[in-house]
C-alpha cells in the first residue's frame, strides 16, 4: 500500500468519525427534548391527581363536620369507640 492510499483511508476514517459523532450529538438532543416532554406530561398528571385528592379530602372534611354537627352525641361514642380499639391493637413498647 501507499502512503497516498493510507492517507486517503485515514482521511475517510477521520470524517466518518465526524459523521457518526454529529448524528450521536443530534440523537442526543432528540432523546433529551422528549425527556423533558414527557417529563412535562407527568408533571401535568400529577398536578391533576394533586388537585383532586385535594377536592376529595375537603370534601370527607365537610361531610365529616356536618355529621359531627347533626350528631355530636354519636360522633363523640364513635371517637371514643375508635380510640379505645388503637389503644387495645396499637403495639406498645
Amino acid at each position: 500500500m501507499s502512503a497516498t492510499h493510507d492517507a486517503s483511508d485515514t482521511q475517510r476514517i477521520r470524517e466518518q468519525a465526524r459523521v457518526v459523532t454529529k448524528d450521536v450529538q443530534e440523537l442526543g438532543g432528540v432523546v433529551r427534548d422528549v425527556a423533558q416532554e414527557k417529563l412535562g406530561e407527568l408533571r401535568e398528571g400529577a398536578v391533576e391527581y394533586y388537585e383532586l385528592a385535594r377536592g376529595k379530602a375537603r370534601h370527607a372534611e365537610d361531610a365529616v363536620a356536618q355529621f359531627i354537627g347533626r350528631r355530636p352525641i354519636a360522633s363523640l361514642l364513635i371517637g371514643l369507640g375508635v380510640g379505645l380499639l388503637v389503644g387495645r391493637f396499637w403495639p406498645r413498647r
